[in-house]
Protein backbone atom coordinates (compact mmCIF):
# COMPACT_ATOMS: atom_id res chain seq x y z
CA UNK A 1 0.00 0.00 0.00
CA UNK A 2 1.40 3.39 -0.99
CA UNK A 3 1.54 5.91 1.89
CA UNK A 4 -0.63 8.97 1.39
CA UNK A 5 1.28 12.20 0.89
CA UNK A 6 -0.09 15.11 2.92
CA UNK A 7 0.65 18.64 1.77
CA UNK A 8 2.96 20.32 4.30
CA UNK A 9 0.67 23.30 4.83
CA UNK A 10 -2.29 21.00 5.56
CA UNK A 11 -0.20 18.93 7.97
CA UNK A 12 1.08 22.01 9.78
CA UNK A 13 -2.42 23.51 10.06
CA UNK A 14 -3.92 20.22 11.26
CA UNK A 15 -1.16 19.84 13.88
CA UNK A 16 -1.54 23.46 14.93
CA UNK A 17 -5.28 23.00 15.45
CA UNK A 18 -5.13 19.83 17.56
CA UNK A 19 -2.86 21.40 20.19
CA UNK A 20 -5.17 21.85 23.20
CA UNK A 21 -3.58 25.09 24.44
CA UNK A 22 -4.36 28.41 22.75
CA UNK A 23 -1.56 29.35 20.34
CA UNK A 24 -1.29 32.59 18.44
CA UNK A 25 1.26 33.78 15.90
CA UNK A 26 1.96 37.46 16.55
CA UNK A 27 4.32 40.15 15.34
CA UNK A 28 6.49 42.44 17.49
CA UNK A 29 3.51 44.67 18.36
CA UNK A 30 1.54 41.58 19.46
CA UNK A 31 -0.71 41.88 16.40
CA UNK A 32 -2.36 38.53 15.70
CA UNK A 33 -1.42 36.94 12.37
CA UNK A 34 -3.13 33.56 12.88
CA UNK A 35 -4.22 31.26 15.70
CA UNK A 36 -5.32 27.71 16.40
CA UNK A 37 -8.75 26.32 17.26
CA UNK A 38 -8.13 26.47 21.04
CA UNK A 39 -7.21 30.16 20.73
CA UNK A 40 -10.42 30.81 18.78
CA UNK A 41 -12.35 29.66 21.86
CA UNK A 42 -10.27 31.89 24.13
CA UNK A 43 -10.68 34.89 21.82
CA UNK A 44 -14.38 34.12 21.31
CA UNK A 45 -14.16 35.39 17.74
CA UNK A 46 -13.72 34.41 14.12
CA UNK A 47 -10.51 34.84 12.11
CA UNK A 48 -11.73 37.96 10.37
CA UNK A 49 -12.65 39.84 13.54
CA UNK A 50 -9.34 39.48 15.41
CA UNK A 51 -6.67 39.19 12.74
CA UNK A 52 -4.20 42.08 13.00
CA UNK A 53 -5.67 43.24 16.31
CA UNK A 54 -3.22 43.55 19.17
CA UNK A 55 -3.41 40.70 21.67
CA UNK A 56 -4.89 42.76 24.49
CA UNK A 57 -7.69 44.02 22.27
CA UNK A 58 -8.52 40.52 21.00
CA UNK A 59 -8.33 39.04 24.52
CA UNK A 60 -10.50 41.89 25.89
CA UNK A 61 -7.80 42.93 28.35
CA UNK A 62 -9.09 45.36 30.96
CA UNK A 63 -6.23 47.76 30.13
CA UNK A 64 -6.41 47.59 26.32
CA UNK A 65 -8.60 50.68 26.03
CA UNK A 66 -7.26 52.81 28.90
CA UNK A 67 -5.64 55.15 26.39
CA UNK A 68 -6.79 56.06 22.85
CA UNK A 69 -3.68 54.42 21.33
CA UNK A 70 -4.89 51.02 22.61
CA UNK A 71 -3.11 47.85 23.68
CA UNK A 72 0.52 48.24 24.57
CA UNK A 73 0.37 51.98 25.18
CA UNK A 74 -1.26 52.26 28.63
CA UNK A 75 0.90 52.61 31.77
CA UNK A 76 -0.04 49.05 32.85
CA UNK A 77 1.27 47.64 29.56
CA UNK A 78 4.87 48.24 30.64
CA UNK A 79 4.50 45.33 33.07
CA UNK A 80 2.36 43.10 30.83
CA UNK A 81 3.96 39.66 30.77
CA UNK A 82 2.50 38.84 27.36
CA UNK A 83 3.83 41.99 25.71
CA UNK A 84 7.23 41.75 27.44
CA UNK A 85 7.54 38.05 26.53
CA UNK A 86 6.79 38.81 22.87
CA UNK A 87 9.37 41.62 22.91
CA UNK A 88 11.99 39.28 24.38
CA UNK A 89 11.16 36.64 21.77
CA UNK A 90 11.35 39.14 18.89
CA UNK A 91 14.82 39.99 20.20
CA UNK A 92 15.81 36.31 19.97
CA UNK A 93 15.12 34.96 23.46
CA UNK A 94 12.68 32.18 24.27
CA UNK A 95 10.29 32.63 27.19
CA UNK A 96 8.95 29.43 28.74
CA UNK A 97 5.89 29.22 30.99
CA UNK A 98 6.07 32.63 32.62
CA UNK A 99 3.13 33.15 34.99
CA UNK A 100 0.72 36.00 34.30
CA UNK A 101 -2.65 37.20 35.57
CA UNK A 102 -4.90 38.48 32.79
CA UNK A 103 -7.78 40.76 33.67
CA UNK A 104 -10.34 40.43 30.89
CA UNK A 105 -13.69 42.09 30.34
CA UNK A 106 -16.60 39.73 29.75
CA UNK A 107 -20.38 39.91 29.84
CA UNK A 108 -20.14 38.76 33.48
CA UNK A 109 -17.75 41.60 34.39
CA UNK A 110 -14.00 41.55 34.89
CA UNK A 111 -12.52 38.05 35.06
CA UNK A 112 -9.08 37.11 36.33
CA UNK A 113 -7.40 34.43 34.25
CA UNK A 114 -4.12 32.95 35.46
CA UNK A 115 -1.94 31.75 32.61
CA UNK A 116 1.49 30.45 31.76
CA UNK A 117 2.96 32.32 28.80
CA UNK A 118 5.44 30.78 26.37
CA UNK A 119 6.87 32.84 23.53
CA UNK A 120 9.15 31.36 20.86
CA UNK A 121 10.65 33.41 18.03
CA UNK A 122 10.73 32.31 14.40
CA UNK A 123 11.28 33.84 10.97
CA UNK A 124 8.95 33.37 8.02
CA UNK A 125 9.54 34.98 4.63
CA UNK A 126 12.23 37.18 6.19
CA UNK A 127 9.86 38.57 8.84
CA UNK A 128 10.13 37.95 12.56
CA UNK A 129 7.18 36.44 14.37
CA UNK A 130 6.45 34.87 17.75
CA UNK A 131 4.57 31.68 18.51
CA UNK A 132 2.66 32.64 21.66
CA UNK A 133 1.12 29.91 23.83
CA UNK A 134 -1.31 30.75 26.64
CA UNK A 135 -1.92 27.92 29.13
CA UNK A 136 -4.88 28.62 31.39
CA UNK A 137 -4.03 27.58 34.96
CA UNK A 138 -6.89 29.43 36.69
CA UNK A 139 -8.45 26.26 38.06
CA UNK A 140 -5.09 25.06 39.35
CA UNK A 141 -4.45 28.40 41.03
CA UNK A 142 -7.81 28.26 42.80
CA UNK A 143 -6.99 24.79 44.13
CA UNK A 144 -3.48 25.77 45.13
CA UNK A 145 -4.67 28.88 46.97
CA UNK A 146 -6.38 26.62 49.51
CA UNK A 147 -3.62 24.47 51.00
CA UNK A 148 -4.56 22.67 54.23
CA UNK A 149 -1.76 23.13 56.78
CA UNK A 150 -1.40 21.56 60.21
CA UNK A 151 -1.69 24.17 62.96
CA UNK A 152 0.90 22.32 65.04
CA UNK A 153 3.66 20.78 62.91
CA UNK A 154 3.05 22.89 59.75
CA UNK A 155 2.87 19.90 57.39
CA UNK A 156 0.52 20.36 54.45
CA UNK A 157 -2.00 17.91 53.05
CA UNK A 158 -1.52 17.04 49.39
CA UNK A 159 -4.21 15.94 46.94
CA UNK A 160 -3.56 12.26 47.81
CA UNK A 161 -4.54 13.03 51.43
CA UNK A 162 -1.00 12.57 52.78
CA UNK A 163 0.59 15.02 55.17
CA UNK A 164 4.00 16.13 53.90
CA UNK A 165 6.62 18.71 54.77
CA UNK A 166 6.05 22.10 53.15
CA UNK A 167 9.32 21.72 51.23
CA UNK A 168 8.21 18.39 49.74
CA UNK A 169 4.85 19.82 48.73
CA UNK A 170 6.39 22.73 46.83
CA UNK A 171 9.03 20.51 45.23
CA UNK A 172 6.37 18.05 44.02
CA UNK A 173 3.75 20.52 42.80
CA UNK A 174 5.68 23.64 41.84
CA UNK A 175 9.13 22.25 41.02
CA UNK A 176 10.63 24.61 43.62
CA UNK A 177 13.70 23.85 45.69
CA UNK A 178 14.48 25.23 49.12
CA UNK A 179 17.66 26.17 50.87
CA UNK A 180 17.60 26.15 54.64
CA UNK A 181 18.65 28.75 57.16
CA UNK A 182 17.54 29.98 60.56
CA UNK A 183 15.55 33.11 61.25
CA UNK A 184 16.92 35.28 64.10
CA UNK A 185 14.36 33.97 66.63
CA UNK A 186 15.09 30.30 65.87
CA UNK A 187 18.83 30.98 65.82
CA UNK A 188 18.61 32.39 69.35
CA UNK A 189 16.46 29.44 70.49
CA UNK A 190 18.93 26.95 69.00
CA UNK A 191 21.87 28.70 70.71
CA UNK A 192 20.02 28.71 74.04
CA UNK A 193 19.24 24.99 73.71
CA UNK A 194 22.85 24.25 72.78
CA UNK A 195 24.08 26.26 75.78
CA UNK A 196 21.72 24.38 78.13
CA UNK A 197 22.75 21.04 76.63
CA UNK A 198 26.48 21.79 77.05
CA UNK A 199 25.97 23.00 80.62
CA UNK A 200 24.06 19.81 81.54
CA UNK A 201 26.84 17.55 80.16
Amino acid sequence: MTPQVIATDDLVQATFNIIPSPILVVDGDVRIQTFNTAAACLLDASNESVLHQRGGEALHCLHAHEVPEGCGRAPFCKTCVIRNSVTEAINGARVVRRQHKLEVVSKAGVLEIYALITASPFTYKEQNFVLLMVEDISELMKLRNIIPICASCKKVRNDRDYWVQVESYFEDYWDMSFTHGLCPDCYKTQLDELYVSERDD
